[in-house]
């Protein structure tokens, strides 16, 4: 299962863990994973481009970490947008993704 960990302070995102798998199929067949995959590079890069300084993140082997998100308006929307996504997703594939 996938499972995403937002944090906030003064209700702003400022911390988006998400880690482990899927297993909703084999690698390189699963929706789950395409699907979560690109939501959140998605927002990461379409944020990096609007503002090197939006935010940072860090990629490992099983986790990505989403961390000194700032709190203008712009990033905070698109980072509201990328976690609404992931609960939507949630709802089709309870079994496959956790969002907190």
């Amino acid at each position: 299962m996938i499972k995403v960990k937002t944090t906030k302070k003064d209700n702003l995102y400022n911390k988006i863990s998400l880690s482990g798998h899927a297993l909703y199929d084999d690698y390189g067949k699963d929706i789950v994973c395409s699907a979560v995959s690109s939501i959140v590079i998605t927002t990461i890069n379409g944020l990096l481009a609007l503002d090197k300084t939006s935010l940072s993140y860090k990629i490992n082997k099983d986790k990505v970490e989403i961390i000194n998100i700032k709190s203008d308006v712009t990033t905070q929307k698109l980072i509201t947008n990328m976690v609404s996504l992931l609960q939507e997703l949630e709802k089709n594939y309870k079994k496959n993704i956790e969002v907190k």
